[in-house]
């Protein structure tokens, strides 16, 4: 046992760890964001709900403007799972599923996903 143990611990010796800086979207920029959001599509004219989700599509923040509809919740969140999901803003996948029909299936891929346009990806310096 104390030679396995020995073979092991010199083989961990030749292993480096690696890291990689990956810039994080904190809580106070994702409600920015959602603030923002709502201001500018009141101002539109729109009753609109705001969803802002990591990277994972894990939900940061959510709001819906008082007079948006009840089915804006989930459907908010699901278009900022698929934005952040695919890297791509939701209307063009959406036009691009419609050109192209063999794409169809992107539409099931996972319960989450919701291919309409208002999903819009978030990038850091860029």
């Amino acid at each position: 046992m104390k030679k396995v143990l020995a073979v092991l611990a010199l083989a961990s010796l030749g292993v480096q760890a690696q890291t990689i800086a990956t810039p994080v979207l904190t809580t106070d920029t994702a409600l920015k964001l959602v603030s923002e959001g709502i201001g500018q599509c009141a101002k539109d004219g729109y009753n609109v709900t705001v969803a802002v989700v990591d990277r994972s599509g894990a939900l940061k923040a959510l709001a819906r403007n008082e007079n948006a509809g009840p089915h804006t919740l989930e459907s908010a969140r699901k278009k900022a799972f698929t934005s952040a999901s695919m890297g791509v803003v939701t209307a063009d996948l959406a036009n691009n599923i419609a050109d192209k029909p063999a794409l169809f299936g992107l539409r099931e891929m996972h319960p989450d996903m919701l291919i309409l346009g208002g999903g819009l990806p978030i990038r850091i310096n860029d």
